[in-house]
């Protein structure tokens, strides 16, 4: 009976509950768009930087990530073939990894030089499909591979001759020239500017450092497999010798950057959720003062206050609902959209955002539990702004009530 008559009264005052319910319904679109747009930007820019070079996991000679030193290049040996037998490992990616001086004609910039398996390679940062000019490196090339960003500041093209100058292994002088076989483009702007890659026995000679590497980048099916392979490979290497680390911990200005902004838009829910607040109490305040009559015939003729207030209370929390599930409806096509149409950003504001680090692209990115939570969080916050017409109802003198 109680449900019936909650749900009769909420159909009294359609405007009203139409008014309120498009409240919400916005309330919970927004702030499901806003995360879903948050989230997608983020994880497009760590699978950037992290899946398509870093890897999930690596594993280096001990303190080599703080030093970033080729003189902490480590030999391949047979005990390392055992991180490529665990279950979640999909390929082990072998690279020598350092810093160079490229030069050509007058121009000069420093650069990431990265020694690599060209196949191997490939099967993890997808690279032969970011060429955007001449051909990818084969086994036994003694060529360059060229981030873009690096091409455009060293004014060179397919065919024209790098030449690096560095420090090799231990001291050694490092300097060789390379015809550019291939030019390839990354979704990461720092990538972009600083990526040049050897096949990896040209980069162990030219480095002095034959048969080393400085790192192992793990290719794993997703962030899920991080922490099994962890325990693993602390099972299976001397981690006197060895260090593994996670992505987290490669990059850690990333995760604090994206805290950061996460904790910005919490500030910004925060925000919208107490505009949403005031409007449904409003709405609230309003229904209580225009219906204090029939509240006070209804006690008068022997209902009790405890049904009342229940029953005002679920017509505000049958509004709640009505709007929230409005709101999940409405989102889901709109983030779908903007999944399969992410923003592309041009001009000053890309550039802005590559500054920082940031691809100009922000897909949305679709997950039910975003909807579900945004709705979550605002049929709580009528639910307990429902508190309120019981509180009156509680303290309702029926004879003032209807002589009001």
């Amino acid at each position: 009976m109680i449900l019936r008559l909650a749900w009769r009264n909420i159909w009294r005052n359609r405007r009203r509950t139409f008014i309120t319910a498009a409240s919400i319904l916005f309330a919970v679109l927004f702030a499901s768009f806003m995360e879903s747009l948050q989230r997608g930007a983020w994880d497009n820019m760590i699978s950037n930087v992290v899946n398509y070079y870093f890897g999930y996991v690596q594993v280096h000679e001990s303190g080599y990530w703080e030093e970033q030193s080729i003189d902490k290049a480590f030999p391949l040996v047979d005990s390392l073939d055992s991180i490529g037998e665990i279950e979640e490992v999909q390929a082990v990616i072998p690279r020598i990894e350092s810093f160079a001086l490229a030069s050509a004609k007058d121009n000069t910039a420093g650069v990431l030089v990265a020694g690599i398996k060209p196949e191997v390679e490939d099967r993890m940062t997808n690279l032969s499909t970011r060429i955007v000019e001449g051909a990818y490196l084969e086994t036994g090339d003694e060529a360059a591979l060229m981030a873009s960003g690096v091409a455009d500041r060293l004014s060179l093209g397919v065919g024209d001759t790098l030449v690096l100058i560095s420090q090799g292994f231990r001291g050694v002088n490092a300097a060789g020239k390379y015809p550019i076989k291939g030019i390839a483009k990354f979704g990461s702007p720092d990538l972009n500017k600083q990526m040049v890659y050897l096949p990896l026995p040209v980069a162990q000679y030219f480095y002095g450092a034959d048969g080393r590497v400085t790192s192992l980048a793990l290719k794993l099916e997703s962030q899920d497999d991080i922490q099994p392979v962890l325990k693993s490979l602390y099972q299976e290497l001397d981690t006197s010798a060895y260090e593994v680390m996670d992505w987290k911990e490669m990059l850690p200005d990333l995760v604090e950057a994206r805290q950061l902004d996460t904790a910005g838009n919490v500030i910004v829910y925060i925000i919208l959720y107490l505009i949403i607040a005031f409007g449904i109490f409003g709405t609230i305040l309003m229904m209580t003062k225009e219906r204090e009559y029939e509240f006070g015939v209804l006690v008068s003729i022997g209902l009790q206050r405890w049904q009342l207030a229940l029953s005002v209370w679920i017509e505000v929390v049958m509004l709640g609902v009505l709007g929230a599930l409005s709101g999940i409806l409405v989102s889901i096509p709109v983030v779908l959209y903007f999944k399969w149409n992410p923003i592309r950003f041009s001009g000053d504001m890309a550039s802005s955002l590559e500054k920082f680090g940031f691809e100009p692209i922000f897909p949305a990115t679709f997950e039910p539990q975003i909807f579900l939570t945004q709705a979550l969080y605002v049929f709580l916050v009528t639910a307990v702004l429902a508190i309120y017409p019981i509180v009156k109802i509680r303290s309702l003198q029926p004879v003032e009530a209807m002589r009001a």
